[in-house]
C-alpha cells in the first residue's frame, strides 16, 4: 500500500517500552532510530507523490530503510533479552 506508515512504534507496538529507553539511554539507536523516521517519511511522502524519482532510486530508499529497521529491530531484541 502506497504512504503506509512504517514507523518503529507503528511496526513494533509490542516493543514501545525498549524503543523509548533505548531512544534515551543508547545514543546510537537513537541516531538511527531518527534516520529511519526521516527515510520512512521520504519515501511516503514520494509514494503519495507518485514517486517522482526513479524506480532505481526508490528502490535504494527502501533498502536502506529496510536494513535500518533490520539493525533497529535486532537491537530491541537485544535489550529484551537482558
Amino acid at each position: 500500500m502506497l504512504g503506509e506508515d512504517h514507523s518503529l512504534t507503528n511496526d513494533f507496538p509490542d516493543h514501545l517500552n525498549a524503543i523509548a529507553t533505548l531512544n534515551t539511554d543508547d545514543s546510537e539507536f537513537a541516531e538511527k532510530a531518527t534516520q529511519y523516521d526521516k527515510l520512512d517519511k521520504e519515501i511516503r511522502v514520494l509514494e503519495l507523490k507518485d514517486a517522482p524519482i526513479s524506480d532505481e532510486k526508490m528502490h535504494q530508499l527502501k533498502h536502506d530503510r529496510s536494513e535500518l529497521k533490520d539493525w533497529l529491530y535486532q537491537r530491541l531484541l537485544q535489550v529484551e533479552q537482558h
